[in-house]
């Protein structure tokens, strides 16, 4: 069996992306809530997943992007520098473009609806889904919340239950709680009220 030199490979690795020849590139990177799959197609972030069954989430990517599927850190520099920035405290939006073409409408949608809740702010589900002119979908607009593909940069760990509670985070509470608590965000529900 024959291996090929680490140089060679990571030649080759970037050739393919700056080529355009990748429909997904995707590598391993360390965070201070744990290590990361990030990927990305030619448009933009698709994937960020936490505790990554690597050979679980590269088998959906190629069934959403196509199959070239390809190891090559070079175009998730961008995102890494950024997501770097975030956790220092020195980033309080991303700029790097994100690719959720592989999602349903209401998905994208309710996704979108995440831009106008910044940094150091939490909203509620219900409050999503009257944004959204949807106001009984509040449980809908949770199952998008969990499913997106892209946490931190898409920030769903934002949205908490009505009661101020955590509710429903993919990637486990206490990544939503460190989150949360890196940026500010103050769990309490404002005084007099029962609710966001």
């Amino acid at each position: 069996m024959s291996t090929v030199p680490d140089n060679l490979d990571r030649r080759f690795r970037a050739a393919a992306a700056a080529a355009g020849c990748l429909d997904v590139a995707w590598a391993l990177a360390d965070s201070p809530i744990g290590e990361l799959l990030l990927a990305t197609t030619p448009r933009g972030i698709c994937r960020i997943a936490f505790d990554p069954n690597v050979d679980a989430v590269l088998e959906r990517l190629g069934e959403t992007f196509g199959a070239r599927v390809l190891g090559s850190a070079g175009p998730l520099e961008p995102l890494r520098g950024e997501l770097d920035e975030y956790f220092e405290g020195k980033r309080r939006r991303f700029d790097v473009p994100v690719d959720l073409s592989g999602l349903t409408s209401f998905h994208r949608t309710a996704l979108g609806a995440l831009s106008d809740v910044g940094y150091g702010m939490a909203t509620t589900y219900g409050e999503l889904a009257r944004r959204l002119a949807r106001p009984q979908a509040a449980r809908a607009v949770g199952g998008a919340m969990h499913r997106n593909p892209v946490p931190i940069v898409v920030p769903c760990h934002r949205v908490i239950g009505a009661d101020g509670r955590l509710t429903g985070y993919a990637g486990g509470l206490e990544r939503k709680r460190s989150l949360l608590a890196l940026e500010g965000v103050s769990l309490e529900p404002p005084q007099g009220t029962t609710s966001w």
